[in-house]
């Protein structure tokens, strides 16, 4: 009997306290006062740990701090542990650090509720320095201390502050400890050091669902081919009857991600169906999308977005990203649109994937109105959004606008100065971009392979050769020779300025030559004539078991274009067949011309009219094949029909079109198209344009008109015309105008032996020996010497090793 009436009094009594304790938290601060009757009812302590639970401003919250001090309980350290955490909490550093060292000692559990409350607060620095406060003063540190210590280096990415206090770990005994395990595996993990990770995940005697989780997790953000390891470690979860929970799931899907392994993430997808995880969850959501868009299954991360009910804005980011990741520009624009049609506010992400729509779809309105938008909006964008909108203006022939925003910025990294450096590149401003890469050198900022690539570009453009040296030997200095796609750009540069010799010296250095390597070494023999070079160079490649690719066949296409090669050229037509590319129309553009040039035209014309989808290369080569071969009728009759399909012809088409009427005799044809050119068109002529009309009038007879002709040319780009010219006047027996040209010819290139070869002829037909003599003498002085001409073709050699 005594003993149920002690029961129920006890009943009673926590019954009252916790009535009085409800009560008590409906109190406003002001019914703080010792005449309050529930407040002297209860022990103070209690009243004001109560308070403190709840206390939401810096007010309230010193009022009190001031009653902590009435009461004289300054040195309660279950009070102390509850202020600092509020002044933590709210943001009141120096308060906190106050009352921390008015109440400090050696309690362990004092010193966690500092370094808790710290690491909350955002205070991380102050969390590592407290900890080395504590391990001064020898008090210890347990599992919380060291978790959280790790947890701020992890944050901080300091890695060697982590491994100190991993040694501390190890002395306590607290490295087989789940939480402190796990602190390790992500201290480790996000500094790349995937090995360590997995060490501390072997010391974890007892592994929990969080233990496995923080592995697998690692495993998933290393982004490389280690990201399929994440299965194996949940493989060894579920045979220890553990499940994993919605972030082990996140942290799979991930990893799936990562791996392209499609078939896991469908089965990652099925187990969160069938247990209920994950439904009506945002992030999980996310997650999936973003595993199915990385796997390339983009319809079902559609689908997963089109029954999502709640779609926030990282839902919508995903997918836009998604379409961008997949080639598809103009779908992920759309959606862009569609998400600000649903009164979503789109974040930086967002716009920086809308700007990089505009960009790939070279849209300039569009890509000014998210500018607009941003502007009109005050957001402060970051660098990636910023580099976005640049890259977008420079993508749209905008170079002013984006060298104005480029200018604007703060701060600048390598990738800013690439994307403006590509940009000057793409629209033929090589200049430029040479002058933007020296300003990048001239702050300091250190060259990444993607700058090297570019401004390679730049001298290869420039045919600056110099510099392209001075490029090789600072790729030679910084160990950078291995990577196949620098020397590949190295023996282009070197091909383009004309240095074929040391383009093949690369060729030969480089360790990993892909395809790239040989057909760029092909396209550079092709360049300089040297078509026989390119024919033996891809029967090398043929030995090496080097598949080729439709550049490969268009290199070989050209060499015989230039030898004249029939039967190779109906050999690699043939090939093309074999390997099913007679689609490619750059391809069958190429076997056009090349068939036209060998002298058979029904071949180019089948070709042409076999075509499905033609380009505007394609009628341009097949009005060039027709002009060859003398049948402006023909050419003329293709031109109308050209634009009856509404096909807007460019430079290359009148160059055809003068050069027909020149092999065809047709001399005011030629004068009318060169007219309607600039009148009809608005193009400009170009030099070749000018030197068709001096090879249409020269052929003419009429050799004062084309010199007017050529008289609008800078003076540097007439030597071609001129030696065309010259020897038009030798044909056409107009010696007085021969003269002047020769001179001028001469002046121009005065290394060019052709120039004085002709002008000595020219002397000498019309009986001036001593003119003629002159002329030889300075051509001998100046140790030139006439090239003797020689056969390049071996018809005995089929190109395929059958």
């Amino acid at each position: 009997m005594n003993a149920f009436s002690s029961g129920f009094n006890s009943f009673l009594k926590k019954k009252k306290n916790l009535i009085q304790y409800i009560k008590l938290r409906s109190l406003s601060f002001s019914n703080l006062s010792p005449e309050n009757a529930l407040y002297q009812s209860l022990p103070i302590p209690e009243k004001l740990t109560s308070y403190l639970e709840h206390c939401s401003d810096v007010v309230s919250l010193r009022k009190l701090h001031a009653c902590v001090f009435t009461f004289g309980l300054q040195n309660d350290i279950f009070l102390g542990s509850k202020l600092l955490n509020c002044y933590a909490k709210l943001g009141f550093l120096t308060d906190c650090r106050w009352v921390f060292d008015k109440i400090i000692n050696n309690s362990l559990n004092l010193w966690n509720s500092i370094l808790v409350g710290y690491f909350r607060a955002g205070y991380l620095e102050e969390v590592l320095r407290l900890y080395l406060d504590l391990r001064q003063r020898k008090i210890g540190a347990n599992g919380l201390a060291i978790t959280f210590g790790l947890k701020s280096c992890t944050e901080l990415e300091n890695s060697q502050f982590g491994r100190e206090i991993h040694a501390d770990a190890f002395k306590f005994g607290l490295n087989a400890d789940g939480f402190v395990g796990s602190s390790l595996i992500g201290l480790y993990s996000k500094n790349g050091d995937i090995h360590s990770a997995h060490k501390v995940f072997d010391e974890i005697t007892e592994r929990d669902v969080v233990a496995y989780t923080s592995m697998i997790t690692a495993y998933a953000q290393s982004g490389d081919h280690r990201a399929y390891e994440a299965f194996d470690v949940v493989r060894s979860m579920q045979e220890r009857e553990l499940c994993p929970n919605r972030v082990t799931l996140v942290s799979l899907l991930q990893a799936a991600g990562h791996s392209e392994a499609l078939q896991e993430g469908r089965a990652i997808h099925g187990y969160a169906l069938t247990r209920g995880i994950g439904y009506s969850d945002q992030v999980f959501e996310t997650s999936l999308m973003d595993m199915y868009i990385k796997c390339g299954a983009m319809n079902m991360a559609s689908s997963i977005f089109s029954k999502t009910s709640k779609r926030n804005v990282a839902s919508w980011n995903a997918l836009i990203a998604g379409h961008l990741q997949m080639g598809q520009p103009l779908e992920a624009l759309n959606l862009f649109f569609l998400m600000l049609q649903q009164n979503l506010d789109p974040d930086l992400i967002t716009l920086a994937n809308g700007i990089v729509s505009c960009a790939d779809l070279r849209y300039l309105r569009e890509g000014k109105s998210i500018h607009g938008y941003i502007i009109r909006s005050g957001l402060q964008i970051d660098l990636v959004a910023t580099t976005s909108l640049i890259d977008m203006y420079s993508k749209c022939n905008s170079l002013t606008q984006a060298k104005k925003i480029f200018s604007r910025m703060e701060e600048k990294d390598v990738i800013s100065f690439n994307v403006l450096m590509a940009g000057y590149l793409q629209t033929g401003f090589a200049c430029e971009a040479m002058e933007t890469f020296y300003e990048m050198v001239g702050i300091g900022i250190v060259l990444n392979p993607s700058s090297i690539l570019i401004i390679l570009s730049v001298f290869s453009d420039l045919k600056d050769l110099q510099r392209g040296r001075w490029v090789h030997g600072y790729v030679l200095r910084h160990g950078s020779g291995l990577n196949t796609e620098i020397a590949n750009q190295i023996i282009h540069m070197y091909a383009k300025c004309g240095c074929i010799d040391s383009a093949r010296r690369v060729f030969n250095w480089t360790e990993y030559k892909d395809l790239v390597s040989w057909t760029s070494m092909m396209m550079g023999y092709v360049f300089h004539g040297l078509a026989d070079e390119a024919i033996a160079f891809f029967r090398v490649m043929q030995r090496e078991k080097v598949t080729a690719d439709s550049i490969t066949f268009l290199s070989l296409l050209h060499a015989f274009s230039q030898l004249g090669c029939l039967d190779l050229a109906k050999e690699v037509h043939c090939r093309v067949y074999r390997v099913s590319m007679e689609q490619e129309i750059p391809l069958v553009n190429s076997l056009i011309t090349t068939y036209g040039k060998c002298g058979k035209l029904n071949m180019s014309i089948d070709l042409f009219e076999q075509m499905s989808d033609r380009c505007l290369t394609s009628w341009n080569s097949m009005i060039a094949a027709y002009g060859m071969h003398g049948n402006c009728v023909a050419a003329f009759a293709l031109f109308d029909q050209l634009k009856e399909e509404k096909v807007a012809p460019d430079e290359v088409t009148f160059t055809s079109l003068i050069s027909a009427c020149s092999h065809s005799g047709l001399v005011e044809q030629g004068l009318h198209v060169f007219r309607s050119m600039q009148e009809e068109y608005n193009i400009i002529p170009s030099e070749e344009h000018y030197g068709c009309m001096v090879d249409l009038l020269s052929r003419a007879g009429r050799i004062e008109e084309a010199y007017d002709f050529l008289n609008r040319l800078p003076l540097r780009q007439r030597s071609t015309s001129l030696g065309a010219l010259l020897a038009a006047c030798r044909v056409h027996g107009n010696r007085r105008m021969g003269e002047v040209i020769g001179w001028q010819l001469m002046d121009l290139e005065p290394e060019n032996s052709s120039a004085y070869g002709l002008v000595s002829n020219l002397y000498a037909e019309g009986d001036k020996w001593n003119h003629a003599a002159r002329i030889r003498a300075m051509a001998k002085d100046r140790g030139l010497k006439r090239t003797p001409g020689f056969s390049l073709i071996e018809i005995d050699k089929p190109i395929y090793q059958m």
